[in-house]
């Protein structure tokens, strides 16, 4: 019996520390635009959640026009429902977002992402966040981009 210890030990370890097969999709919901050269979310089966990786939002709606030409409050507004759509797409709510990194043109503008962000997440636990200013985005238009990972339980 004593010998059989060591063996049990081994054998036990080796299964509770295997580890699983991680398992990822690259997905463009219907809620939001199809864009060209990228996915809009990579979704990471990690056993017992999702964890989802959106790539830059910007306020472009379903059919990829630009909302809020000139107006940063309302390309904010269109770029968290786009972010809340797709995490929603995935089964999720916005409270599953664990982090969101900020690309402003403009850091002055950093309340109105507050005031329109508070309304989409809670307030009493907020995710994770990085802001950064940048000097263009993707289109001269566009005056902000924001990046979301959410972790989904099953």
């Amino acid at each position: 019996m004593k010998r059989l210890i060591p063996l049990i030990i081994v054998l036990f370890s080796t299964t509770c520390f295997a580890q699983q097969k991680v398992v990822a999709t690259l997905e463009n919901p219907p809620a939001v635009v199809t864009p060209k050269g990228y996915s809009q979310v990579a979704v990471i089966d990690m056993g017992n959640s999702y964890m989802l990786l959106l790539s830059g939002q910007v306020a472009l709606d379903k059919s990829g026009q630009l909302v809020g030409k000139g107006d940063v409050a309302a390309q904010i507004e269109q770029t968290f429902a786009n972010i809340k759509a797709i995490v929603e797409s995935k089964g999720g709510t916005m409270a599953n977002v664990v982090k969101l990194n900020y690309y402003l043109i403009d850091v002055a503008n950093i309340q109105t992402v507050r005031a329109i962000r508070d309304k989409y997440i809670d307030v009493n636990h907020p995710p994770a966040s990085t802001l950064v200013q940048v000097s263009k985005l993707f289109r001269d238009d566009v005056l902000v981009e924001i990046e979301a990972t959410a972790v989904i339980p099953k």
